[in-house]
């Protein structure tokens, strides 16, 4: 059964007031002195800012965003699944975060009056009605809202470039060093703060090197192809259908998942991209792919799963490749009902030994510098569905380590 809720209020309202943030636009305090700054823009890093100003609302907030808009790479570029949980290991924190952020999702939908749809998963011999698709994105600019109701500030078009302590009070200021550390980006803007916490997503193995914390686990990215079903081809698909996953794997196996838009996707692959925020097959960026071959970790994986990753590039090139995985779930459909779709690319947490890290990874580096830094430098998947709850662990890990 389909339950459709909350079409009172359209995305590009959202849209429209959260993306393309003039750089200064919502800078209000005059010397730009914050209790705490939040470095990340994505669903994660905005649920951690809304949760930490609605538990401490007398401390003064900043989020920074590289890009020129929210919540766009990661949180803009999903299936908009939002998960049950149903194929975690019972018990399990990921498990748990799932359910408890699936729940809190609904609700806050609800209570926003965001569209969502509980349409339910086929996943092959189980069901599961608890889960549904909504836009991700929608929702992350609406956490962003919410930070901003509340006194948050938000900055974009700012990358955090280098992390240090505060020598001297901003030129103008009385406030001495109560603010004793500075984030510069590229241009050598300053923002001067108490604590800082990053949700860099695909970068946040290097934003965590920048207080002195070790190379590991390191981020790799993994990018997935979709296909589009064809309008009328979409009465095939009444609702998410999933394989069972192969525990060796973080990746869902293809899968078709209806779209809030109407559309429907189909997939996707997983192969290793060659560029951190690379969408398209030949995106490329030397660093990141020097980076991702010469770790220890990425080369035990791939001598691991050769096959695999061959069967995955595969089928990202040859369309008849993917549509015969598909077909395993509706022998119906052809070559002919399908288009090439979007394409994703997911933050994988990778250890030296080429084990998958999937737990929180938390740290802060050396010296003073690292006694007022939190990195999040994974949080377990789905971090979309499970991001509420993941704030609350953010949280709490903030303010226990900054006694806040």
């Amino acid at each position: 059964m389909v339950t459709s809720v909350g079409f009172g209020r359209a995305a590009s309202l959202l849209i429209k007031r959260f993306s393309g943030f003039q750089a200064d636009y919502l800078v209000r305090r005059k010397y730009s002195s914050y209790d705490v700054a939040i470095v990340g823009g994505g669903i994660v890093g905005l649920a951690s800012a809304r949760e930490l100003i609605q538990r401490h609302p007398k401390l003064s907030y900043i989020l920074l965003e590289k890009e020129k808009e929210l919540a766009f790479h990661q949180s803009g570029h999903n299936s908009g699944v939002i998960h049950s949980g149903i194929y975690y290991t019972p018990g399990s924190l990921k498990a748990k975060l799932c359910v408890r952020g699936a729940e809190l999702s609904y609700a806050y939908c609800v209570k926003k009056d965001i569209p969502y749809k509980r349409c339910g998963k086929g996943l092959m011999a189980l069901d599961s009605p608890n889960t549904g698709i909504v836009d991700w994105r929608e929702v992350a600019l609406s956490y962003a809202e919410d930070f901003c109701e509340m006194g948050g500030t938000i900055k974009t078009q700012f990358e955090a470039t280098d992390f240090q302590i505060t020598k001297e009070s901003p030129a103008g200021s009385t406030d001495g060093l109560k603010y004793p550390l500075t984030i510069r980006n590229l241009k050598g803007t300053a923002i001067h703060c108490s604590y800082i916490v990053t949700c860099g997503g695909l970068y946040s193995d290097r934003l965590s090197q920048k207080s002195g914390c070790s190379s590991e686990p390191c981020i790799v990215p993994f990018r997935g192809d979709y296909l589009v079903l064809k309008p009328e081809k979409h009465y095939l698909v009444n609702g998410n259908i999933y394989p069972v996953p192969d525990p060796r794997f973080p990746f869902l196996g293809v899968h078709f998942t209806p779209r809030m838009d109407g559309s429907v996707w189909l997939g996707p692959n997983a192969v290793l991209a060659f560029k951190r925020e690379g969408y398209n097959v030949y995106d490329f960026d030397l660093r990141d792919f020097t980076d991702a071959i010469s770790y220890r970790g990425v080369q035990k994986l791939v001598l691991k799963n050769v096959a695999f990753g061959v069967n995955e590039l595969y089928r990202g090139l040859v369309i008849a490749a993917q549509v015969k995985q598909l077909q395993r779930y509706i022998p119906e459909l052809t070559v002919n009902d399908v288009t090439r779709g979007p394409s994703g690319v997911r933050a994988q947490a990778l250890d030296k030994d080429g084990n998958l890290v999937d737990d929180f990874v938390f740290d802060g580096g050396s010296g003073v510098i690292g006694s007022r830094v939190l990195h999040v430098r994974n949080a377990p998947s789905p971090a979309a569905t499970s991001s509420l709850a993941i704030g609350e662990v953010i949280a709490d890990e903030a303010s226990k380590k900054f006694e806040l």
